[in-house]
């Protein structure tokens, strides 16, 4: 059992702090005032062949794993990025998993190029307000009318809408009534957000204010018959595909964003003087911070154990979700701790641990929530009785 990790991903993380290095601490201090989506890192991460880190190769992808995601996630944010520049880039890493396995050749190869180029952006859209994590209830409808479908419906917490111009979407086919199974009767398409038949609504939020979320009024949106992915009714079960990668991606940004909270924590710690010395003396000062490092690196583990069982093709539900878990919980008190140790200066901007504090709590809410977590923990592995 080896927990090293190889020259080749060492090179990966190496290469992610050279690009990240020119997206300095102020700069997102800027963008986390005034907002805009951060296009020039995105385009950054794009040149340098990063965008398609887990795509094909023979569509431009740079053909890697789940693992390697993660250890670009991680350092993306452990750069002082934090949520603000994962987020930019995150919906290429996993959110097009289902159109790599269940796409024809022809949508893989009018898909995914642009994409991974950085010529096109996608945004997710399927959560929606009434339903929150109960996907089978979606109630946004995809009506077949001649060669293609008409869509009506609301999606909400859409990540980067506002500057997307396409969007995998997930919506109702058949009646709900009408399904054997509430799994049944979803679709997934990838189609032009077209704002002609899309009203995006941005949602103002506690931190990673440059990339936005929203509100999305579909207004009888036209969808052509080759946009549908795969079978028809199938769409649940394709979108299951991508969301174990997407909560161990999540809790390596939990794991980046909370150890530079950590360093920057540990720096001022040593720096500043108080009654004559350092604070960093101070077990008081000390021990929490210890904790937090502590605490970091075992989430980490836990981590880079999800990212390798999907890689590897093993059941790795449980061992996502407990990153995930793990990672926030981990990340957001390392956050905490980062700005108690500052005192004052920890409530000022200037000194980034605050806007570390304010995205550390999206950890703790997304892609899934604490409580489904311990939900699934326990029926899953424990053989607990379902509790919802």
């Amino acid at each position: 059992m080896n927990f090293a990790l190889t020259p080749e991903q060492e090179s990966i993380r190496d290469a992610i702090f050279k690009v990240c290095a020119r997206f300095d601490a102020a700069y997102w201090l800027d963008r986390d005032r005034n907002g805009g989506f951060p296009l020039d890192f995105h385009k950054a991460i794009a040149d340098a062949g990063w965008l398609g880190v887990c795509m094909p190769e023979e569509y431009g992808g740079a053909g890697l794993g789940i693992l390697e995601a993660a250890i670009m996630v991680q350092a993306i944010s452990e750069s002082g990025a934090g949520m603000s520049g994962v987020s930019a880039i995150h919906m290429n890493i996993f959110g097009l998993n289902p159109v790599v396995l269940f796409g024809t050749e022809a949508q893989k190869r009018r898909i995914l190029p642009p994409l991974i180029a950085g010529k096109e952006k996608a945004c997710f859209a399927v959560t929606e307000p009434n339903t929150g994590l109960n996907t089978t209830q979606l109630k946004t409808f995809a009506r077949k009318q001649g060669d293609g479908y008409i869509v009506n419906g609301r999606k909400v917490w859409i990540s980067t809408a506002q500057v997307t111009e396409k969007m995998l979407l997930l919506a109702r086919t058949t009646p709900l009534e009408d399904c054997k199974k509430p799994t049944d009767g979803l679709s997934l398409f990838y189609t032009d957000l077209d704002r002609r038949y899309v009203d995006v609504k941005e949602i103002e939020k506690l931190g990673r204010k440059c990339v936005d979320s929203n509100e999305l009024f579909i207004d009888n949106l036209p969808v052509p018959a080759e946009d549908l992915i795969g079978e028809e009714g199938e769409g649940f079960r394709q979108i299951l595909h991508g969301m174990n990668p997407e909560r161990a991606l999540a809790a390596a940004a939990g794991v980046g964003l909370g150890r530079v909270a950590l360093q920057r924590a540990a720096r001022y710690a040593g720096e500043r003087v108080v009654f004559g010395r350092p604070i960093g003396k101070n077990q008081g000062v000390q021990h929490p911070l210890a904790k937090c490092w502590m605490e970091l690196e075992a989430a980490n583990l836990m981590v880079m154990n999800a990212a390798w069982r999907y890689d590897q093709g093993l059941p790795c539900g449980a061992e996502a979700n407990a990153a995930k878990y793990l990672a926030g919980e981990a990340g957001f008190r390392a956050c905490e701790a980062a700005v108690l140790t500052h005192g004052g200066f920890g409530y000022a901007k200037e000194y980034h641990v605050e806007r570390y504090f304010r995205e550390s709590m999206l950890l703790r809410i997304a892609p899934i929530s604490i409580q489904l977590i311990m939900c699934h923990i326990a029926e899953k592995v424990l053989g607990l009785p379902k509790s919802y």
